[in-house]
């Protein structure tokens, strides 16, 4: 029951964050590619992209039509080995996180998604997330993730079918991440909160570390930033300027 307040909770805030922006012109977010309603974590384990749900466990992609709200109907289960960890819609495609490497998926047939192409790595934890020819995808150790390593990976893919790593970047625990625009925020769980300059989407810059927000995923949208670590759910305001702005907090116990 409190995993499920917890991502109720964390929905209405994403969808808050989206309608308190709406008329800002200071780095404003790209529409949704898919025409959702929401904004989601690279950490999730679920995504909508126009009428159909897609939910990842641990071996495979469900897929559900939920075009009568009230009555969602399973349509397809794709097996996808073992380790299946998150869920990323963006640009017609899913892109998956697993213990082992990154599938994406199209959505030509959004019932029937079918495997584009598989992007491997070692043994590790895997959020990622996607934006225009390039993907972020951070590796850490972990319990579940037994000793990988801790790095975020730049994957450029703008042949789909042939994903390429183009550079890789030293971390000390990345979790989850979120990018809007030239900045990219990765989590470092207990470490901290850290933001890259992404102005050239291959050679990251460092912009700055924020050592007090312990952080777990993070979600930015027009210029609101919601993180979830700890401590709670906390929402910020970032700018150009390369601060945040404390908005609010919500503790979880």
């Amino acid at each position: 029951m409190k995993n499920l307040l917890l991502v109720t909770i964390l929905i209405g805030l994403a969808a808050l964050a989206g309608c308190s922006e709406l008329s800002s012109s200071d780095n404003a977010a790209a529409p949704n590619p898919n025409g959702g309603s929401g904004t989601g974590g690279s950490m999730a384990r679920f995504a909508v992209a126009g009428n159909y749900l897609y939910v990842v466990n641990h071996n495979s992609l469900q897929v559900y039509d939920v075009q009568e709200s009230v009555n969602p109907t399973h349509r397809k289960k794709v097996s996808l080995g073992f380790g299946v960890e998150t869920i990323f819609p963006y640009n017609n495609h899913l892109f998956i996180g697993t213990q082992t490497g990154m599938y994406i998926m199209n959505l030509n047939d959004p019932a029937s998604p079918r495997q584009t192409a598989l992007y491997q790595h070692v043994f590790s934890c895997d959020p990622v997330v996607a934006q225009g020819n390039y993907a972020y995808v951070t590796l850490r150790s972990g319990t579940a993730c037994n000793t990988g390593p801790n790095r975020l990976e730049v994957v450029d893919i703008s042949d789909l079918s042939n994903p390429v790593r183009v550079n890789t970047i030293s971390m000390i625990n990345p979790h989850g991440l979120g990018i809007d625009g030239n900045l990219l925020f990765v989590c470092e769980g207990d470490a901290g909160l850290k933001v890259f300059d992404a102005t050239d989407p291959v050679q990251l810059r460092l912009i700055k570390t924020f050592d007090n927000v312990r952080s777990y995923d993070v979600i930015p949208n027009r210029s609101v930033l919601i993180v979830t670590g700890k401590d709670g759910i906390f929402q910020y305001r970032y700018d150009a300027s390369q601060q945040l702005t404390l908005l609010s907090k919500l503790a979880i116990e």
